[in-house]
């Protein structure tokens, strides 16, 4: 399963945001805690179009798409060198796919910033120095083992070699996403799971003025980085939407009315994170259920048949599709069949987004 991690600094509303996607209760506090445990949920990804054939046939149970996130402690300045609780926890979101940076606009004087000010472009400095050192260290220890050991194999040599041009550009500061490496060295890479060649998000937590204005300390030049460096940046308000999920469901949507807002910003999120991670939804429908299954964008229909069970992968015969947006348009499955527009498709057909499938198969 492709998954993101939570990071940023200590008192950024990292774990409030977290917690709003995921509904995992996980522990917040007005002040620095020295946590190291890393809090691992699964935050559901909102849907319209699930949401319609919801609607449609009125299944027994509708069923989204999720994601995994994880959220760690909040890095500080010189975490690499063991300041605040050092960066070890670090090694909790290693695997993840994708990281979402949180960072604070808000000012609240009962939450003080760890280093005293609000400086979205600082902080945004000082969690990737934490994660540059925190590779460089990794590093270090693997070519300190191959140059320790009785023996240099071929493979050896030639691991070091990339190893050492990684190091090398990380002491200039040069995050390895950025670093010129052939598809031969990028595989030498592949199991290290350093966090300078992952993607990244960027949200900003904002307080309520802010997320109505559009507006805060740094803005423009947040989105300019943001922009020079093809990074997604989304804004969110970690408080005002813990208060909409406190309130009833009716309230909640007049709530929302009254504040002209269509979606939550952790809705946005959460499907922010899943497309960043290169997933699609295709759909499976009935009386019984309506369930958006998560693939990988570019698999073939026998490997999607095998994320609903392994014996109608092997026993693939036909895909039997139907695009959502014929299905939302005609308004019923009888008038998409009509329309010429239902198709049946082989083991080889690449599913695509919103696909609604019906699998034959035999055992």
């Amino acid at each position: 399963m492709l998954t993101a991690g939570i990071i940023g600094l200590p008192m950024v509303g990292k774990t409030t945001i977290f917690n709003l996607m995921t509904n995992a209760g996980a522990e917040t506090s007005k002040f620095f805690s020295g946590r190291t445990e890393t809090n691992t949920g699964m935050a559901t990804v909102p849907d319209r179009r699930v949401d319609f054939l919801s609607a449609l046939y009125r299944p027994r149970r509708t069923i989204y798409a999720q994601v995994q996130c994880s959220d760690v402690p909040g890095l500080v300045r010189g975490a690499a060198q063991g300041a605040g609780v050092g960066n070890q926890f670090l090694d909790g979101i290693r695997q993840v796919d994708l990281l979402v940076h949180v960072l604070r606009a808000f000012a609240n004087p009962d939450v003080l910033h760890v280093d005293g000010s609000i400086d979205l472009l600082r902080d945004v400095e000082t969690v990737e120095l934490e994660l540059l050192l925190a590779d460089m260290d990794l590093l270090e220890k693997r070519i300190s083992r191959i140059k320790g050991g009785k023996k240099i194999t071929k493979e050896n040599a030639a691991e070091l070699a990339v190893l050492e041009k990684c190091l090398g550009a990380l002491e200039q500061e040069v995050p390895l996403h950025r670093l010129d490496l052939t598809d031969q060295e990028r595989a030498v890479l592949r199991n290290y799971n350093f966090f300078t060649e992952k993607p990244v998000l960027w949200v900003v937590n904002t307080d309520e003025q802010q997320f109505k204005s559009g507006n805060y300390p740094g803005c423009a030049e947040l989105k300019q980085l943001a922009a020079q460096r093809g990074i997604l940046l989304l804004e969110v308000c970690g408080q005002l939407e813990m208060e909409i999920a406190q309130l009833s469901a009716e309230d909640r949507e007049l709530f929302m009315a009254d504040l002209g807002l269509e979606e939550l910003g952790t809705a946005r999120l959460a499907r922010a994170i899943y497309h960043a991670l290169g997933l699609i939804s295709f759909f499976t429908v009935g009386e019984d259920e309506v369930k958006a299954w998560t693939i990988k964008r570019g698999t073939v229909a026998q490997k999607a048949a095998g994320k609903i069970h392994s014996d109608i992968e092997r026993g693939f015969i036909r895909a039997e599709v139907v695009a959502y947006a014929d299905l939302e348009r005609l308004g019923s499955m009888a008038g998409v069949k009509d329309a010429g527009l239902s198709r049946l498709e082989g083991r080889d057909y690449i599913v695509q987004d919103g696909d609604i499938i019906n699998f034959r198969f035999n055992v």
